[in-house]
């Protein structure tokens, strides 16, 4: 097993189970050393998640990672999620090692892999540890799961090879905290236990001195101090990276509709892929945002987004049973907007072939139709960053973009194609200029394989803008998307130092507590 450098401190932050709130606390525990003045990296050994992010090398990482070197104030790199699963099916994943597609695996496969798995985690550690003073790790789902110990890589595998510290965090607001922490604590080996210095207690309501009996339990039963209760802090909307959880993924703004509202919906795919695209429009106060599932979600729609997914043709053939699929060509064919983004994309073209079986058994399928494009998924993943400007047709006026591509399809225009308009002109990745996506003559289709383009103010500004035009309402400001994220970070950020306290995280690290 490779060695592990001594340069940096490390804690990590481990829960009773997933949605346990590690991610935010993580991002949290980043921000608060940052303000120290501390150099700190975000570290997630093993994760599993269909939103993912690029880095500007190229490589595919985690969406709550990128969030956390955000908080971090640091250049995100593949190291800080040296192994991430994007599960394909019930048992299979595509399995990404430092950033690059390694193979696709059951669930079986892997279990074996992650002995080998293991050395790139040590690899990526002494990497960050050579260049920080800090990492900051996240563990995944529970440190107890006794059927998945062996070669643990996602928690206490990985705590114990790099001998960090560990915090376990639980989650009140879903009941049995003190049950969670308990059984998890009687779960763990004897030298597992001996790296847990501390439980953190989150999402609280109410009086927090009636938890005072449960916590002195804890203390007593455990032998580990609880370092704080976080409350439930409003207002926050932070990633979350699970597909099942899709309504509470975001920066969101709760708000009722209002007379000059816009109304846009995305189908709640099954299978669906880097929903934090829509964040920028979730958070808008002028816009009602909904996933549906029905064809009667489309009522009163402005704009329709077919969202990226990780099965294109499996998510396509749902549409079609669901009956959406007939509702969205009853909803384009009566002039409604029509866009899509990655998977969304390819399913508006006129076909999709998968010849060598990527999503399943090889096989072609029919789009629906709106542009003259045609799909060839293929083995050779595209990852990359991109900025440049909306083609024309798109917008009025051309606006700058930036954004992220990851996917396997290549899209051309079809034979017949007359249209030639891209939706993206003039994007620029690695030195390299070139045009994505296409627009349909009437500007009422557009595709793109761009991720992440809502983010950029001024083009989400001014596609809200010409659907308000298209209903007869003035012209509105969008929010300041960064400016919404950063007041995110340092809200939560304050939360949690409160709760919890710098000097006893810093004492756990191994920090000085003056700098």
């Amino acid at each position: 097993m490779n060695s592990v450098s001594s340069r940096a401190r490390s804690v990590m932050v481990q829960g009773t189970s997933s949605h346990a709130g590690k991610s935010v606390i993580t991002a949290a525990i980043c921000r608060i050393l940052s303000d120290r003045g501390l150099r700190v990296a975000p570290f997630k050994a093993q994760n599993m998640s269909l939103n993912s992010f690029i880095t500007a090398c190229g490589g595919e990482v985690g969406r709550a990672q990128a969030f956390q070197a955000e908080a971090a104030r640091c250049e995100l790199t593949p190291d800080m999620n040296p192994v991430l699963l994007k599960p394909t099916g019930e048992q299979s994943s595509q399995v990404i090692i430092q950033g690059k597609v390694h193979s696709n695996m059951a669930a079986r496969a892997f279990h074996a892999f992650k002995k080998e798995a293991m050395s790139y985690v040590l690899e990526s550690y002494n990497r960050l540890a050579e260049g920080f003073d800090v990492i900051v790790m996240e563990g995944a789902g529970s440190p107890a799961e006794i059927n998945l110990r062996e070669n643990d890589i996602a928690n206490m595998g990985t705590a114990l090879a790099t001998g960090s510290p560990v915090v376990i965090v639980g989650d009140i607001d879903r009941g049995g905290i003190f049950a969670s922490l308990v059984g998890t604590m009687e779960l763990l080996s004897e030298a597992e236990r001996a790296l847990v210095k501390g439980f953190i207690i989150n999402r609280f309501r109410g009086d927090v001195t009636l938890l005072d009996p449960g916590l002195e339990f804890l203390r007593e039963k455990t032998g580990v101090e609880t370092l704080g209760v976080i409350p439930f802090i409003e207002g926050l909307g932070i990633h979350d990276e699970d597909g099942l959880s899709v309504e509470a993924a975001g920066v969101v703004n709760i708000k009722k509709a209002a007379v000059d509202s816009l109304r846009i919906v995305v189908p709640r795919l099954p299978r669906i892929s880097n929903f934090t695209d829509f964040d920028p429009l979730r958070a808008e106060p002028l816009i009602d945002f909904d996933y549906i599932d029905s064809p009667e979600g489309l009522a009163g729609a402005d704009l329709l987004i077919l969202p990226g997914t990780k099965n294109t043709i499996a998510d396509l053939r749902w549409l079609g049973e669901r009956g959406i699929l007939a509702a969205i060509k009853a909803y384009h064919s009566q002039g409604g907007m029509v866009g899509g983004i990655c998977g969304g994309y390819q399913m508006l073209g006129m076909t999709i072939s998968d010849p060598e079986g990527l999503e399943g058994a090889a096989s072609k399928v029919e789009g629906l139709g709106f542009i003259d494009v045609e799909t060839v998924l293929a083995p050779t993943k595209t990852t990359k960053r991109a900025v440049g400007r909306a083609g024309k047709g798109l917008l009025k006026a051309t606006e700058e973009v930036s954004g992220y591509e990851i996917h396997m399809g290549r899209t051309t225009p079809g034979r017949g194609s007359v249209e030639g308009v891209a939706a993206f002109a003039g994007l620029v990745s690695d030195g390299r200029a070139h045009s994505d996506g296409a627009v349909s003559k009437d500007g009422l289709v557009w595709g793109t394989y761009l991720h992440g383009l809502f983010d950029s103010d001024g083009f989400r500004g001014a596609l809200i803008n010409l659907l308000r035009e298209r209903r007869g309402l003035d012209t509105a400001s969008v929010t300041d998307f960064e400016a919404l994220k950063e007041a995110s970070i340092v809200k939560l950020a304050a939360g949690v130092e409160e709760a919890i306290g710098c000097e006893k995280l810093m004492e756990i690290i191994g920090l000085p507590l003056k700098l």
